[in-house]
């Protein structure tokens, strides 16, 4: 179980990279270890030359670094996740349960893990592309000796200062960037659910080796396509060789098996054009084999009028002939414009049933098309698009080529889930957080992003970003790109619920990584468990609510847990679920027999574990007292059993 600082430091000294694949091994082929440890590989072999091919030589991606990209992977992370309670108790986000994380994506990703582990639907990244003129380098803050690194990663000093050197001096060379990426996409992998998919935009500096490290991590078997976007309309003429005007999106996804479809376009083997409004208002609709005409009068139809064997089930407004609102029909399928539209557009039929709606084309025998390689310029606009888009919301340029939000937002569609979790680690100008929101307000969908960026201060020598470093001084923010991505949400959640008076999560709950200064670590390392009194010190240097926060996300209940503050004659507890927290000093006899009496009397108060901030108390008496009295608990009718756990 995950613990504190202290605890977490020295469980990291004790870390191979591939502690976790050699766990799952003894876990399924314990026959294959000997008693002192040793892996017979002869045996494995044995085991799986009936069930798959063994090679001798294989192809693999190497570069200076993977193994140390392993190691970093393999180490838990020791900084502390601290809520921003000033805007998580505004009333638009204290019921979100959208998440933005402000810190290195590195930590923002192994706290995920411990509880959104297999959850992620889509994953949609937009890292550096190592250009030479995006500014990535390589910086790391691990600070590794020669010896340590020959002993975790099985090389050579020769080697071992080679890594060394390449984490040290700031590189943006291809080793440095796939170094950094290897390290975040292994991390990733596990966050996604069995049919869950990740997209990558990246450009052809680093596309052929993200494409073979993505083989390396997710396997080969697992690459879906790699999607080339139109992304500008107007490319750069200097160049007397190419006009460069298109980026890649690479994708692959967890299982490729667990995957049943991706939707592309519902249009026909004949390659429709997209319906325009105007052509819109002549477009029929087949129910039963009967005509219903779209080209309706503008007003309000209310739920329950009956036409064609059909019935609304809630008001559709219309606006010069077009059906503004989502609607839905005997109960079940919700239709949005757009996708209404392109129904019309293929003469979709629908069959009622008793259970819902069978949709099917009239045109040909495929109601839906996977997505095609292409992604054209006119269904998801370009990289100005994008601009746009910020500038409207700021009133003036922030980003230089952000995303359109219509990008993720076609790749999103590529799924018929709308209540999903979307991940964006790079998160730089929020466009994806502003995408599943602009989604969920057209179809009535109930996804939910987390979103994590780097706390980068804002370089002034660039036009843009002197636009917003002084637009955060004038608000009073940190100057920072994360808060300028959050800014970026606020104002895209109020023209969108302006816009559509929608009652969709318009709102976010922030978070702040924090890694614990050199006093504090300092108190830490010097803290005696058998001292007879605690360090009150300690728990003022993290604070309550980021001790409470960072458990619970570790004990699996995540970033939007809901707790019960308990009162224990005067003393402060937290209570979720199975865990009860006492993070407060000055636990008395007096709490201790409020908070055994809670256990007798109170039909479903049943905590598991009881959790102690072990320096808030002198460990001996507190734990004594707490073993005395639940023997006699455990002992009684309820038959319970539950666990200290004092942490460091």
């Amino acid at each position: 179980m995950q613990n504190m600082i202290k605890d977490t430091t020295r469980n990291n000294e004790n870390i191979s990279i591939n502690d976790k694949e050699i766990s799952i091994l003894k876990e399924h082929f314990p026959s294959c270890f000997q008693k002192d440890g040793s892996f017979d590989l002869e045996r494995f072999k044995e085991d799986l030359k009936d069930k798959v091919d063994i090679v001798h030589e294989g192809y693999e991606l190497k570069f200076l670094g993977k193994s140390y990209a392993k190691l970093l992977a393999s180490l838990d992370t020791t900084t502390v996740i601290s809520p921003n309670l000033a805007h998580n108790n505004l009333p638009e986000n204290a019921a979100s349960e959208n998440i933005y994380i402000s810190g290195d994506n590195l930590d923002g990703l192994k706290h995920l893990l411990k509880s959104y582990s297999k959850s992620v639907k889509c994953i949609y990244i937009d890292p550096p592309y190592n250009t030479g003129s995006d500014g990535f380098v390589y910086k790391d803050n691990f600070n590794f000796t020669v010896d340590e690194l020959q002993d975790k990663l099985s090389v050579d000093e020769t080697q071992a200062k080679r890594i060394l050197d390449l984490t040290k001096r700031n590189s943006a060379s291809h080793s440095a960037w796939l170094l950094f990426m290897y390290a975040r996409l292994q991390l990733a992998k596990d966050l996604l659910k069995d049919d869950g998919v990740i997209f990558i935009s990246i450009d052809d500096n680093e596309q052929a080796n993200l494409k073979l490290l993505c083989d390396d991590i997710f396997g080969e078997e697992n690459f879906v396509a790699s999607y080339i976007w139109e992304s500008t309309f107007r490319p750069d003429n200097s160049s007397k060789i190419f006009r460069k005007n298109a980026e890649n999106v690479i994708c692959f996804c967890k299982s490729i098996s667990n995957v049943k479809q991706l939707i592309g376009s519902k249009e026909g083997s004949d390659g429709l054009p997209s319906l325009t409004k105007s052509s819109m208002k002549e477009s029929e609709l087949f129910f039963n084999e009967k005509i219903v005409s779209t080209s309706l009068e503008d007003g309000i139809y209310k739920s329950g009028k009956k036409s064609s064997g059909y019935e609304l089930l809630n008001d559709v407004e219309v606006k010069n002939g077009l059906i503004v609102n989502s609607f839905s029909l005997k109960g079940r399928m919700i239709w949005g414009q757009s996708y209404l539209e392109n129904e019309l557009l293929n003469g979709t039929e629908i069959i009622i049933k008793t259970d819902g709606f069978v949709p099917y084309t009239k045109k040909n025998s495929l109601s839906i098309l996977a997505p095609n390689t292409i992604i054209p310029k006119e269904k998801v606009g370009d990289v100005l698009q994008g601009r746009a888009e910020v500038t409207a919301l700021f009133d003036f340029p922030v980003f230089d080529y952000p995303k359109p939000t219509s990008l993720p937002k076609y790749l999103m569609n590529f799924f018929d889930e709308k209540d999903s979790i979307i991940l964006d680690f790079f998160s730089g100008s929020a466009t994806t957080s502003h995408a599943a929101m602009q989604l969920n307000a057209e179809d009535g969908g109930n996804r939910k992003f987390i979103a994590v960026q780097l706390p980068e201060v804002l370089d002034v020598k660039s036009t843009t970003q002197k636009n917003a470093f002084d637009f955060l001084n004038s608000i009073k923010r940190p100057t920072t790109l994360d808060y300028v991505g959050m800014e970026r949400i606020i104002r895209a959640s109020k023209k969108i619920k302006t816009e559509t008076n929608g009652a969709f999560d318009f709102g976010f709950k922030h978070f702040i990584l924090n890694e614990p200064n050199q006093n504090t670590l300092d108190k830490l390392e010097s803290f005696s468990k058998a001292s007879l009194l605690g360090d009150a010190t300690i728990l003022e240097d993290f604070g309550t609510e980021t001790i409470l926060t960072t458990w619970l996300n570790n004990d699996g209940y995540g970033l939007n847990a809901k707790v019960e503050i308990i009162d224990l004659k005067g003393y402060t507890a937290y209570y979720c679920n199975e865990h009860l927290y006492l993070i407060n000093p000055n636990f008395t006899q007096e709490a201790m027999v409020v908070l055994f009496e809670k256990y007798d009397t109170i039909a479903g108060f049943n905590p598991k574990n009881i959790v102690l901030f072990g320096y808030s108390f002198n460990e001996w008496s507190v734990t004594e007292m707490l073993e005395k009295n639940l023997r006699i608990l455990n002992d009684g009718e309820k038959n319970l059993k539950i666990n200290i756990d004092v942490r460091y």
